[in-house]
């Protein structure tokens, strides 16, 4: 079974990920929220090593309930920086309760965050249409974009190649190679 190359150096774990998960488009808004979390912590690091902490990170923050990490204090704070299950850095850790917060918002604007995130693409996925790794981009128009509004919006650590490895995790954009065989599965899943 031919996959993306880049799901196969990561051991079983990526593989996993990537078979399941990757590119699939999510429309719950608490899956939409722990993208957001993981891949900003995900920051200057690899995939691999905030998926091997992943549920540490659901056990740290509230199963990536918003409403709940929106109400984190500085004793939150301290607590998440001895956590040695998570990425301990200060930054990331209070711009997820930032990010939470200014979550909340959107999802009062909008009635979700998947109505405000899909209605960039007008509710239908992009397909890249890749045949190999290097013609995958770090960021796009559409991630410029939405980082762009995001940033707006007060949310922190949503950069364009963060905001595109979120649209590439959520289905958004559909960017397993074309020999890989999640890529036809997912070209034509309706929404």
């Amino acid at each position: 079974m031919k996959r993306c190359p880049w799901a196969i150096t990561g051991g079983e774990l990526m593989i996993q990920y990537h078979d399941t998960e990757w590119g699939v488009p999510v429309h719950d808004d608490r899956k939409h929220f722990e993208f957001l979390v993981l891949e900003a912590f995900q920051a200057g690091l690899s995939w691999l090593t905030v998926l091997k902490k992943r549920g540490n990170f659901a056990a740290a923050f509230a199963d990536f309930d918003p409403a709940v990490i929106a109400e984190f204090d500085d004793k939150a704070i301290e607590k998440l920086l001895n956590d040695a299950g998570i990425i301990r850095n200060r930054l990331k850790i209070t711009a997820t309760i930032n990010n939470a917060r200014r979550f909340l918002e959107v999802q009062q604007e909008y009635g979700s965050f998947d109505r405000y995130l899909w209605g960039f693409v007008a509710n239908q996925p992009m397909v890249g249409g890749r045949q190999t790794m290097e013609q995958l981009p770090a960021r796009t128009e559409l991630s410029d974009q939405v980082s762009a509004n995001l940033k707006q919006r007060g949310f922190k650590f949503v950069g364009s190649t963060i905001v595109y490895a979120h649209l590439q995790a959520v289905g958004i954009v559909n960017d397993h190679l074309v020999d890989c065989f999640r890529f036809p599965k997912l070209a034509h899943q309706p929404q």
